[in-house]
């Protein structure tokens, strides 16, 4: 398996910084991602059928990471002129999207494991530095920047050896949307059935 691809199952997962942190420190940073980790062990662990697989992996996506946000950098340039109510039909329909995008892959991962490595505070935000484990490959690191802009503990981006996830889920979704002409509501239907 590759690992940009099980990386990308994690999250997207998916740079852009944060308006404030109001008062999250190193121990909560750490906090979340050794949940966040625990859970994703757990559900590899499992090895549950693809249906339930999703729906975990659709729970962690909404229970961890600042979802608002990251769907509407993923949006991109037509966030602006989205409503509400779109809005919050995108966002529901990007979560199931990437559950199933990359949570097919996950079976492959049977005994990998992530285990949380560091944390430091960047500018406004923390970067906890977590490393994976994978049968057959050496160790890689792999690197949650989490704030609380949005009022909640919540990581807004990932990076793999370097690599940032979310610009490149942008870059997938920007193509979804760019095929729609920019139509929302069809992307909207097209990301209930993707992945």
């Amino acid at each position: 398996m590759h690992r940009r691809s099980f990386l990308m199952g994690l999250g997207t997962t998916l740079t852009f910084a944060p308006h404030a942190a109001f008062a999250l420190n190193q121990n909560e940073a750490r906090s979340l991602i050794n949940t966040l980790v625990g859970d994703i062990n757990a559900v590899i662990e499992a090895g549950k059928g693809e249906k339930a697989m999703f729906r975990e992996f659709e729970r962690i996506f909404a229970s961890y990471s600042d979802t608002s946000y990251i769907s509407a950098y993923a949006m991109g340039v037509e966030a602006r002129r989205a409503s509400s109510s779109q809005k919050r039909e995108f966002s529901k329909a990007f979560q199931g999207y990437i559950a199933r995008k990359y949570g097919r892959r996950f079976r492959e991962f049977i005994g990998g494991r992530l285990e949380v490595a560091k944390v430091k505070k960047v500018k406004k935000w923390y970067e906890v530095e977590t490393v994976a484990y994978l049968k057959g490959q050496s160790p890689f690191e792999v690197t949650f920047q989490v704030s609380n802009r949005s009022g909640k503990n919540r990581f807004f981006n990932m990076y793999i050896e370097g690599v940032n996830l979310l610009l490149t889920e942008r870059t997938e979704v920007g193509a979804i949307i760019d095929r729609n002409k920019g139509d929302l509501d069809k992307t909207i239907r097209d990301l209930k059935t993707l992945g």
